[in-house]
C-alpha cells in the first residue's frame, strides 16, 4: 500500500478506468519511489491492472520508456504532486570561452558545496560567451573515442542546407553533449515520465531547449536506430552552446530525481564529466585555419546520412503538462531543421546535410582522372585551398587561367562565382572577406587582367583584409618576348601584398609538394597579422584546356599520406607563452596606471572588424564605466536594445552624438578629456580626431591588432598592439578606474539634446532629405541584418545620423539577466583607402561572407562607378536578399559642403567636382532584370524599405534627391545642432557650478504643498458662453520647495471639461505630493527639450502623458520657479541663461485683446474700439455664438470699419461650425483682413480643404490640445502654409515644454507661435508673460537657423487679465499701455518681481495639504487554530462611510498601495493589509491542539483572516481592491462576505484555473517554488521570479529594481514559502461559476500588454453577464472591465494615475 502526499492510499495492484487516473498513478509511483507496471486483464486489451514495483536504482540514465495499450481504468482520488525545485542561474558574461567554461566549473563546485535539498529537481547555469564560441567548431572537436553522449550539432540553416553550407562563419547553430535527461518511447509513452519532468520546470523561467529526433525508434542499450513512425527521441543536453547575434549562451543542467533515474550526486558527477570533455577538446581560438577540413571532421564520426531526416527544437517550458510530448508535430512550440548531426555513440550516429554524398569522387579520384599536369596542379591548388576552408573562389573568364577555372568549378566543395570585370571581381572578393573574416580566392589571367585587381588589393592591404589572388601567366620563356598578353606579373603589386609568390609552370620534373606548401604558406601569411592580400602568380603551358596529355606519377611522391585525408599539407601551430599572458610588462603596467588614475576617461570604439572584438569592448565599456564614443563602424553607434533592457544606458554610458556637439566651440573648449583610449582602428570623424588634437597633452592609448600607424594628428602616447580580448582582460583584472558622474553626465545631457534635435527636425521636415535615409535605415534594421555603407556623403551622414534602437523585438534569446544586453549590428565600409570604386561589388561580397539580409547605402556616382557590381548582384549564389539604396542627387554632393564650393563657379563645380549626369539608374536595373523602386517622400522610402526587407529578391531602391537641397537641409541640421547644443550647455554649466562634488544634480525636492482656490471673474469666462453662474475661477496652487528653503509657485487651472474634472485633478496632485518626495532635479532639466518628461518618467516613475495637461503645467512652473528662486534668477533667465544680460526694454511682451461677440454688431464695434483706446494693438472676436454666420460676419465687418486697418483682427469659432457654415463666413468676411480665423471647423480633416478653399489664413488651438505625446510628428499633417498661427494655451498641451515643442515647430514652418492663457491667476499669467518672451527668443534663433528674417514679434493671448475680479496673489501682474510704443504690453521683469515675491491671497484660499503621515496599526485575529498579529497602513478620515481596502499581490506588501491610497484619501478612508505570512504580517501562535500544525494560508484562509480584520477595524460596508494574489483574496470575499463588500475592484486577477489538471500542475509548479525559496533564499528566487514573460511590461519600468527591492522586506521566508504553496491557484476552488451569480458590482482593471488577463477579464465580464441574463433577462451586469494604457501585469504600479481615475470611477457610482 502506497500513502500519497496528499493522503490517498494506492493499493498494489489497482483497476484504473481512464487515462488520466493512469497518469495520475504514474505520478504517485514517482512519488513513492515505484515503478508502474501494467498488464492485461484477462484476454481483454482495453484494460490492464496497474502494479507498483520497486524503483530502479540503477545510477546509469536510462530514457524513459514504455508502451502503453489502450487501458479501461478506474476513477481514483486525486493525488499531490510533489515539489521540485527549479533553480535557473544566469552568470555574468565571460570576456572568452574558456573563462565561461571556469565559472560554470565553479558554479558547479559551489553547489556541491551546497547541494539542493529537494529530492528531484533542474539547476541550469547559463553564462553568454563572446560569438567566436562557434557550434559547429566544438562538435567537430569531440574525439572519436568520446565518453559522452548523445553528442550533435544542430544547424539554423533552412533555407540553404546542404554540405556545402557548412562554414563557420555562416548559419547560427547548437552544440549539444550529453543528456541530463531523455525521453524515448511512442507516441503515448512517456507523458507521465514527461510530467513528471515538467514539475521541474516552469513557463516562467529563463527558456529551456529541448532537442531531438522524431519518426525515429532508438532502442539506448544497443544503441541501435531504425525509422517507426510515432517514435521519438528527446533530451536536453548538459552541456549546450547556442550561438546567437552579437554572442554565445553556454549552458550546463543537471536534471535529478525519479524522472531521470539520477540522485543529485550522480547527476552532478555526470555533469562534470560532459564538462570535462568539452574541457578537454575545446576548438583553440587562435586557430586560422578556418573550416579546418570540416568535411574530414564530420566524416571521422560513424554516422548514417538520413536525407529524409529531421531534428526538433522545442522551448520545454512550454510542453509543461503537454499532452503531445511524443507527437512533436502536434505541437505548436516546435521548429525543425534539416542540417544535423547526432551521435548516440562511437559507432552509431544519423546525420543529414552534413556530409559530402558518396557518389562524390574523393580527391584521390579527382587527382588520378586528371587529364594532364596543368589540370593536376590546378586540382592539387584547389583541393589544397578547400582544405584550408577556403572554399570561396571569385573566377574571372580567361584562357591562360582555364585550368585553375575548372578545378574550381567543378570542387564539391567550393563554390564559384564568375564576373567579366576583374576589378569588381576583386572588390567582391574584397567584401567576402569583410564578411566572413578570411580569404576568398581570385582567380584572374594574364596581362591586364592582374593589373585591374590593383584597387582592390591596395583596399585589402590598407585595411588587413585577407586576400589570395591566383593569376595565371605565360611561361617563363614567353616572358618579354612579344608574346600576346604577357606582361610582367612578379611582384606586380608591389608592397600592397604581404608576399608574392611565383610558381613555377607545372612540370613532371617538380613535385607536386611545392605547390601544396605554397598556398599553405601564402594563407598563413594572409591570415597572420599584419593580414592582407598574398599574390601567387601560376604559369601555365599548353595545353590550357583538357586534352589528354601523359603526366609522371612520380610528381606526385610522397603525397600518399595527403591523398588519403583531408588535411592540409601543411599545419602551421601557433604557440601561445604562457608566461607572457599572466604577467604585465612595465610599460603595460604604465598604462594600466594611467587608466586606473584618470579622471575624465573617454573610451572611443573605433572600426572593429569582428564580433569577439565587439563582445570584449562592449566589457571593457562595462568595467570603466567612462563616457563611450562610438564610431559608425564599430557596430555599436547602431546597437539594439530589446524592450527589456532599457535601462541599459544606466550600465553603459554611450554618448552618440559627439560629432555633432562638437560643431559647438564652447563644448569643444570644454569636451577635454585627460586619458583617451581608443579600441579599433580608424575614425571616421574628423572632429573626433580635432578634439582629442585639442586634448593634448592628455595621455591618448590606442589598441589594435594590427601593426598599423593611426595617428594622423601625431598625438599618440602609448600604442598597444594586443588583440582587444587580450587587453580588455589585463584591464578588468588589474584596474578599477574611478567613475566621474558629472562628467558623464554633462556628455550624455549634450548627448540627449542632439538626439532631439536631430530627431525633432526629422519628424518636422516633410521632404524626403539624405540624412533622413541614414537615420531611418538605422532605425529599421531588422533582425539578422548588416550594412554595408558607401564613402564620401554615405558614411558620414550615417555616423552622425544614424541612431540606436531602444524597442527592437529581435527574436533572439539573450538572457534576462545579461549585463550586455545591447546588440550590436555588423557595420562595414571601405575604408582601407576610402575610395569609391568597387563598392556595389564589396557590398555584394559582404553579404555572401555575411550570411545575413545587407543593406547597402552608396551615392549615384559610387554607384556608376561599379555599374559592373549588378552583374554580381543579379548572379545571387548563395547568399541573402540585399537591399541597395542609391541615393541620386545627380552627381557628387559631398562637394557642395566643402570649402570649394563657397569659391568655385557653378558650372566648373557642375562639371569637374559635381560630374552632373542624368543616367538613369532604373534603366541600369532593367538591364541587370533587377527590382527596382523609385522613392521621392519620405513614406515611399519607408514603404520600399520594409517590403525589400521582407522580399525575398535584391532590390534597388533609388532615392531622389538634389544637391542644393541637401546643402540646405545639412545647413538646418547643423545650425540647429549649435544652437540647441550652445543652450543646453550654457544651462548646465550655470547649474552644474552649485552643484555639488560629482554630483550632476541641481536640487532635491523636499516638501510640495498645494492649496485650493477660488476667485471672483468680472463677467464669465468666454468658454462658459455667458453662463453668469460660472464667474469665477477655481483651480490649486502649487508650493514646492527645495532642500535649502528655496521655493517656486505653479498654478494648476483646469478648464473643467469632462477630460480634466477637479476631484481627478486634485488626486493627480496628492499623488505627486508623495512621488515628488525627494526626488531629485537634474541640472539639464531647464532645456524643455524632452528633459521634463524624461525627468518624469525616469525620477517619478509617471508616464508623462498620464498626467493630466494642467497638473503637468503646474508642477512645471512650480519646479522652474523654485530654480529661479534658488539661483536668484527670472523664470526666463533659467530656460534661457544668456537672457541675464539683455537690456529690460527689450524683455516687453504684447498683449492681445479678447472680446465675445455676444450683443449686436454695433455692440460689438463699440466693445472693440473701448480695447483699442486702451492701447491694444490686436483683438482676438469670439465667433459662432449665434446659429447663423452671417450674423457673426456682420459683427467683423462692423469692428473692422469701427477700428480701421491698423488694428490686428483674429477671430475664434472653438469648432463650433460645419464645413458649409465655415465657407459661408469666410466668404463674407474677405475684405476684413483678418490676420486668422481659429478652429472654424468641428471636423479637423477638413481644414486643409478650408484652407485651399477660402484662401483665410487659419490658427490651430483646441486641435493641438489633445495632442499628448510625439507632438512634432502629429503636428506634421498640419504644415499646410494656409495654416498660419499656431495658439498655444500651456495648461491644456501639457505645460512649458510641450508648448515650447509647438512653439518651435510653428516656426519651423513659418507659423506664428501664439501663447494664451485660459483664464488663470496673476500667478500663471506671470509665468506665460516670461514664457512669451522665450517663445520670441525662440523664434529669433530658428529664423537665424533656417536663415529667414524673423516674423515680427505676435501679440499673446493674454488678454483673459480683464476678467480677474480677484487674484490669488496679494498683487496682481502690472499689464499697461506702453509709453514707448504705445501698445498694451506686459513687461517681462514685472512678472519675474511678482514671481519672486508671490504672496498668496488667503482669501481666495479653500485649504491647504502638505501630505499626510500613514497610520500603521496591527490588529490580532485568530483563524483556525492560530492568533495572526497582521499589520495595516491607513490614510485619510478614520471615520467615514467610504472606505477602500487595498490587498497586494504574492512578494508585495501594503506600501504597494500607499501613494494611490494617498491620491484617493480625501474622499475615502483607505487601508492597506500586509497579508498573513508577507510584509510585517506574521503567525504569532498555535492557540489550540485539535487543528493543524500548520497555519491554513490558502486563498480561503486569507481571504477568513482578512474579513475578520477588516470587521475589527472597518464597521460599515468596504470597497475592496486586490492585486493578482490580492485580487484572487477580493474575488473570494466578493462572492463569500457580501453582506460586508460592496464593490470589488480586480486589477490582474483570475477566479482560478477551470481544467483540473492545469490545476494539479500548477500546484507541483508552485510546491516547487516554495521549496526553491526555502532552499535558496529571497533575493536568488527574486532573480527567477522576476525573469518571467508575464513582468516583461515592469521590467521596462525605470523603478523595477527598486520594486525587487522592496521585494526583500518580509520577515518570515518560511512563511512566505509556505503562502506560496497554500495560496496556489492550482489549489484554489475555481470561482468561475460563482460569476454567474454575483451580486456584487466588480470592476476588473487590466493593463493593455498583458494579453493572458485581458483574455480572462473578458471571459469574466462574458460569465458575469450570463449570470444576470438568465436573473432578470438583460444580460448585463454592473460590471465593467477597465484596459490601463502602456502597462503589463503589475497596472497599479507601471501607469498608477489610469488606476486612480478608474477607481475614483469605480468609487464614484
Amino acid at each position: 500500500m502506497t500513502t500519497t502526499a496528499a493522503g490517498a492510499r494506492i493499493s498494489d495492484a489497482t483497476i484504473v478506468s481512464s487515462q488520466s487516473s493512469l497518469l495520475r498513478l504514474q505520478s504517485v509511483a514517482h512519488l513513492s519511489g515505484r515503478k508502474l507496471v501494467q498488464t492485461a486483464k484477462g484476454n481483454n486489451t482495453s484494460s490492464c491492472r496497474i502494479f507498483l514495483l520497486p524503483r530502479h536504482q540503477n545510477p546509469i540514465l536510462m530514457p524513459v520508456r514504455c508502451v502503453m495499450e489502450k487501458v479501461d481504468v478506474v476513477e481514483v482520488e486525486k493525488v499531490q504532486l510533489p515539489a521540485e525545485t527549479c533553480i535557473m542561474r544566469t552568470l555574468a558574461p565571460a570576456l572568452t570561452l574558456e573563462q565561461g567554461l571556469e565559472k560554470i566549473e565553479q558554479a558547479l563546485r559551489e553547489l556541491k558545496l551546497n547541494p539542493p535539498r529537494s529530492p528531484g529537481g533542474l539547476y541550469r547555469i547559463q553564462i553568454e560567451v563572446p560569438p567566436s564560441a562557434k557550434a559547429l567548431k566544438w562538435f567537430s572537436s569531440q574525439p572519436v573515442e568520446s565518453q559522452v553522449f548523445p553528442q550533435f550539432y544542430l544547424s539554423g540553416e533552412k533555407d540553404d542546407a546542404s554540405f556545402k553550407s557548412l562554414d563557420l562563419n555562416g548559419p547560427k547553430g547548437v552544440f549539444g553533449l550529453g543528456a541530463a535527461i531523455a525521453f524515448n518511447g511512442s507516441t503515448s509513452s512517456t507523458l507521465a515520465d514527461w510530467n513528471a519532468f515538467s514539475r521541474n520546470i516552469s513557463i516562467d523561467s529563463v527558456p529551456l531547449k529541448i532537442y531531438g529526433l522524431t519518426d525515429i525508434d532508438v532502442d539506448t542499450n544497443s544503441t541501435s536506430m531504425k525509422h517507426e513512425t510515432g517514435s521519438s527521441y528527446l533530451f536536453i543536453p548538459q552541456i549546450e552552446l547556442y550561438e546567437l547575434e552579437g554572442s554565445s549562451t553556454l549552458a550546463a543542467t543537471i536534471v535529478w530525481g525519479d524522472c531521470s533515474a539520477r540522485n543529485f550526486d550522480e547527476a552532478l558527477q555526470s555533469c562534470e564529466l560532459a564538462l570535462y570533455q568539452v574541457n578537454q577538446y575545446l576548438w583553440p581560438t587562435v586557430d586560422r585555419c578556418y573550416n579546418k577540413c570540416l568535411s574530414s571532421a564530420v566524416g571521422k564520426f560513424d554516422v548514417l546520412e538520413d536525407p529524409q531526416s529531421q531534428m526538433v527544437c522545442a522551448n520545454a517550458n512550454s510542453l509543461s503538462g503537454s499532452t503531445h510530448l511524443t507527437d512533436p508535430k502536434a505541437l505548436k512550440d516546435v521548429s525543425y531543421f534539416p542540417q544535423f548531426l547526432v551521435r548516440l555513440s562511437r559507432t552509431q550516429g544519423i546525420s543529414n546535410n552534413m556530409c559530402v554524398p558518396a557518389h562524390v569522387p574523393s580527391a584521390g579520384q579527382r587527382l588520378s582522372d586528371s587529364v594532364n599536369i596543368n589540370t593536376l596542379w590546378a586540382s592539387l591548388i584547389v583541393e589544397e585551398c578547400c582544405r584550408l576552408g577556403l572554399t570561396y573562389f571569385c573566377v574571372a573568364p580567361g584562357s591562360r587561367s582555364s585550368p585553375l577555372a575548372c578545378a574550381a568549378s567543378t570542387h564539391p566543395l567550393a563554390t564559384a562565382i564568375s564576373c567579366f570585370d576583374e576589378r569588381s571581381l576583386a572588390f567582391h572578393a574584397v567584401g567576402y572577406a569583410r564578411g566572413s573574416g578570411k580569404p576568398a580566392i581570385v582567380i584572374t589571367s594574364s596581362g591586364t587582367a592582374v593589373s585591374n585587381l590593383l584597387p582592390a588589393v591596395v583596399e585589402a592591404s590598407q585595411d588587413y583584409l585577407p586576400l589570395l589572388l591566383l593569376t595565371a601567366d605565360r611561361p617563363p620563356e614567353l616572358r618579354q618576348s612579344g608574346a600576346n598578353q604577357a606582361i610582367t606579373q612578379v611582384n606586380h603589386f608591389g608592397s600592397y601584398v604581404r608576399v608574392f609568390y611565383g610558381l613555377p609552370a607545372p612540370s613532371d620534373d617538380i613535385n607536386a609538394r611545392m605547390a601544396l606548401t605554397t598556398i599553405d604558406s601564402a594563407v598563413h601569411l594572409a591570415t597572420t597579422s599584419p593580414c592582407g592580400p598574398v599574390h601567387v602568380n601560376c604559369p601555365f603551358r599548353d595545353p590550357l584546356d583538357n586534352s589528354q596529355r601523359k603526366w609522371m606519377l612520380k610528381t606526385l611522391d610522397g603525397l600518399d599520406s595527403w591523398i588519403s585525408r583531408s588535411e592540409p599539407f601543411t599545419t602551421y601551430v601557433q604557440m601561445q607563452n604562457p608566461l607572457a599572458s599572466n604577467n604585465t610588462s612595465s610599460q603595460t603596467a604604465e598604462v594600466l596606471k594611467l587608466i586606473q588614475e584618470a579622471k575624465k576617461g573617454l573610451l572611443v570604439i573605433s572600426a572593429l572588424h569582428t564580433e569577439d572584438d565587439i563582445w570584449a569592448a562592449l566589457l571593457l565599456a562595462k568595467h570603466l564605466s567612462w563616457p563611450v564614443v562610438t564610431d559608425v563602424l564599430s557596430g555599436l553607434k547602431l546597437r539594439k536594445y530589446s524592450p527589456d533592457f532599457t535601462d541599459m544606458e544606466d550600465n553603459i554610458y554611450f554618448v552618440d552624438h559627439v560629432d555633432n556637439f562638437l560643431l559647438s566651440k564652447s563644448v569643444r573648449a570644454w569636451a577635454l578629456p585627460d586619458v583617451i583610449l581608443q579600441v579599433g582602428s580608424r575614425i571616421t570623424s574628423k572632429r573626433i580626431y580635432q578634439m582629442m588634437d585639442d586634448s593634448v597633452p592628455c595621455s591618448y592609448i590606442l589598441v589594435d591588432k594590427q601593426p598599423s600607424r593611426h595617428d594622423p594628428s601625431h598625438i599618440l602616447t602609448h600604442r598597444i598592439q594586443s588583440t582587444i580580448p587580450q587587453f580588455v582582460d589585463s584591464v578588468i583584472k588589474t584596474c578599477s578606474p574611478q567613475v566621474n558622474n558629472k562628467w558623464f553626465s554633462i556628455l550624455q545631457a549634450l548627448d540627449k539634446r542632439v538626439e532631439w534635435e536631430i530627431s525633432s527636425l526629422f519628424d518636422s521636415e516633410s521632404a524626403l532629405t539624405e540624412p533622413y535615409v541614414a537615420y531611418t535605415v538605422s532605425k529599421e534594421l531588422r533582425h539578422g541584418s548588416a550594412i554595408f555603407i558607401g564613402n564620401s556623403m554615405s558614411i558620414r551622414d550615417m555616423d552622425m545620423y544614424g541612431c540606436k534602437q531602444s524597442q527592437w523585438t529581435n527574436g533572439s534569446q539573450r538572457s534576462l539577466a545579461s549585463e550586455l544586453s545591447c546588440q550590436s549590428i555588423q557595420v562595414v565600409g571601405n575604408r582601407g583607402a576610402s575610395g569609391i570604386d568597387g563598392l556595389l561589388s564589396t557590398a555584394v561580397g559582404f553579404a555572401r561572407g555575411c550570411s545575413k539580409r545587407v543593406i547597402c547605402v552608396l551615392g549615384d556616382i559610387s554607384f556608376l562607378h561599379d555599374t559592373n557590381g549588378l552583374a554580381l548582384l543579379k548572379q545571387r549564389i548563395r547568399r541573402k536578399p540585399m537591399t541597395v539604396i542609391i541615393i541620386n542627387n545627380g552627381g557628387g554632393a559631398i562637394f557642395s559642403l566643402l570649402p570649394v564650393a563657397d569659391k568655385t563657379d557653378r558650372k566648373i563645380l557642375n562639371e569637374f567636382f559635381y560630374t552632373t549626369h542624368d543616367v538613369s539608374i532604373e534603366n541600369l536595373c532593367k538591364a541587370h532584370r533587377l527590382d527596382h523602386v523609385s522613392a521621392r517622400t519620405k513614406q515611399e522610402f519607408q514603404d520600399a524599405l520594409l517590403t525589400s526587407q521582407q522580399g525575398e529578391s535584391d532590390c534597388v531602391i533609388e532615392v531622389q534627391s538634389n544637391i542644393d537641397d541637401n546643402v540646405t537641409f545639412h545647413s538646418k541640421l547643423k545650425n540647429f545642432t549649435i544652437q540647441g547644443v550652445d543652450q543646453a550647455f550654457d544651462i548646465i554649466s550655470k547649474f552644474t557650478d552649485s552643484a555639488s562634488g560629482d554630483s550632476f544634480s541641481l536640487a532635491e525636492i523636499r516638501k510640495m504643498e498645494y492649496s485650493p482656490y477660488k476667485i471672483q471673474l468680472s463677467a464669465p469666462p468666454t468658454y462658459a458662453y455667458n453662463d453668469a453662474s460660472l464667474s469665477y475661477r477655481d483651480g490649486f496652487i502649487i508650493k514646492l520647495s527645495f532642500e535649502d528653503g528655496s521655493t517656486g509657485y505653479g498654478e494648476v487651472a483646469p478648464l473643467g471639461s469632462n477630460e480634466e474634472n477637479f476631484v481627478d485633478i486634485e488626486e493627480q496632485i496628492r499623488f505627486l505630493v508623495h512621488a515628488t518626495d525627494g526626488a531629485k532635479i537634474s541640472c539639464d532639466l531647464p532645456q524643455l527639450k524632452g528633459s521634463f518628461s524624461n525627468w518624469i518618467w525616469k525620477t517619478l516613475g509617471i508616464l508623462p502623458g498620464s498626467l493630466f495637461p494642467s497638473v503637468r503645467c503646474g508642477l512645471e512652473m512650480a519646479i522652474l520657479n523654485a530654480i529661479a528662486a534658488k539661483k536668484d534668477l527670472t523664470l526666463l533667465n533659467v530656460l534661457r541663461p544668456e537672457t541675464a544680460s539683455e537690456a529690460e526694454e527689450s524683455s516687453a511682451v504684447q498683449i492681445c485683446g479678447l472680446l465675445d461677440s455676444i450683443g449686436s454688431p454695433t455692440d460689438a464695434a463699440h466693445a472693440a474700439a473701448a480695447l483699442v483706446e486702451q492701447g491694444f494693438s490686436a483683438i482676438k472676436i469670439k465667433v459662432a455664438r449665434q446659429a447663423d454666420p452671417i450674423k457673426d460676419s456682420e459683427v467683423i465687418q462692423a469692428v473692422r470699419k469701427k477700428v480701421g486697418r491698423d488694428v490686428i483682427l483674429r477671430v475664434d469659432a472653438n469648432k463650433r461650425w460645419t464645413y458649409e457654415q465655415a465657407v459661408q463666413f469666410a466668404s463674407s468676411v474677405k475684405e476684413c483682413d483678418l490676420q486668422y480665423i481659429e478652429e472654424p471647423l468641428e471636423n479637423e480633416d477638413e481644414i486643409i480643404k478650408y484652407c485651399e478653399e477660402t484662401r483665410l489664413p487659419v490658427a490651430l488651438d483646441e486641435t493641438i490640445d489633445k495632442i499628448r505625446d510625439n507632438h512634432v510628428e502629429m503636428l506634421t499633417k498640419f504644415s499646410h502654409p494656409g495654416i498660419a498661427a499656431i495658439v498655444i494655451k500651456p495648461s491644456t498641451v501639457g505645460g512649458f515644454e510641450n508648448a515650447g515643442i509647438i512653439a518651435r515647430w510653428a516656426q519651423q514652418h513659418g507659423k506664428m507661435a501664439v501663447v494664451s492663457s485660459a483664464f488663470e491667476s496673476s500667478l500663471g499669467l506671470s509665468a506665460y508673460v516670461q514664457f512669451s518672451k522665450y517663445i520670441e527668443l525662440q523664434n529669433i534663433d530658428v529664423c537665424k537657423a533656417i536663415k529667414k528674417e524673423p516674423l515680427p514679434e505676435v501679440a499673446h493671448g493674454l488678454g483673459t487679465y480683464q476678467w480677474l475680479k480677484e487674484d490669488v496673489s496679494t498683487k496682481g501682474l502690472n499689464i499697461r499701455r506702453s509709453s514707448n510704443v504705445g501698445h498694451v504690453e506686459a513687461s517681462s521683469s514685472d512678472a519675474s518681481s511678482l514671481l519672486r515675491k508671490f504672496e498668496v491671497n488667503d482669501k481666495a484660499i479653500l485649504g491647504n495639504y502638505s501630505g499626510e503621515q500613514v497610520r500603521n496599526n496591527r490588529v490580532s485575529v485568530d483563524s483556525e487554530g492560530f492568533s495572526f498579529s497582521i499589520n495595516t497602513h491607513e490614510t485619510g478620515p478614520q471615520n467615514g462611510e467610504n472606505t477602500v481596502v487595498f490587498l497586494h499581490g504574492f512578494l508585495g506588501t501594503g506600501e504597494d498601495w500607499v501613494p494611490i491610497m494617498k491620491a484617493i484619501s480625501g474622499s475615502a478612508r483607505c487601508i492597506a493589509i500586509d497579508l498573513p505570512g508577507q510584509g510585517a504580517s506574521r503567525v504569532d501562535r498555535k492557540i489550540t491542539r485539535e487543528r493543524s500544525d500548520e497555519p491554513n494560508l490558502s486563498i480561503e484562509g486569507i481571504a477568513d483572516i482578512v474579513n475578520k480584520v477588516i470587521s475589527q477595524i472597518a464597521p460599515g460596508k468596504v470597497t475592496i481592491v486586490g492585486y493578482s494574489m490580492g485580487a484572487r483574496i477580493a474575488l473570494y470575499m466578493a462572492s463569500r462576505f457580501a453582506d460586508k463588500i460592496k464593490g470589488a475592484v480586480i486589477v490582474s486577477g483570475s477566479p482560478g484555473l477551470k481544467d483540473s489538471l492545469a490545476r494539479n500542475n500548477r500546484r507541483a509548479i508552485d510546491d516547487s517554488r516554495s521549496q526553491s525559496l526555502i532552499a535558496h533564499g529571497l533575493e536568488q528566487f527574486l532573480d527567477g521570479w522576476y525573469k518571467a514573460s508575464l513582468w516583461n511590461s515592469l521590467r521596462e519600468h525605470p523603478h523595477f529594481k527598486r520594486v525587487v527591492s522592496n521585494r526583500l522586506q518580509h520577515d518570515s521566508v518560511q512563511t512566505l514559502a509556505k503562502v506560496l504553496s497554500d495560496s496556489s491557484v492550482g489549489r484554489q476552488r475555481p470561482l468561475w461559476d460563482d460569476l454567474k451569480h454575483f451580486k456584487v458590482p466588480l470592476q476588473i482593471v487590466v493593463g493593455e500588454k498583458d494579453e493572458k488577463y485581458k483574455q480572462i477579464a473578458e471571459e469574466m465580464l462574458y460569465e458575469l453577464n450570463l449570470g444576470m441574463s438568465s436573473q432578470n433577462g438583460h444580460g448585463k451586469h454592473t460590471s465593467e472591465i477597465v484596459e490601463v494604457p502602456n502597462s503589463g501585469h503589475a497596472v497599479h504600479i507601471e501607469n498608477p494615475l489610469a488606476i486612480i481615475s478608474a477607481l475614483r470611477a469605480f468609487l464614484k457610482k
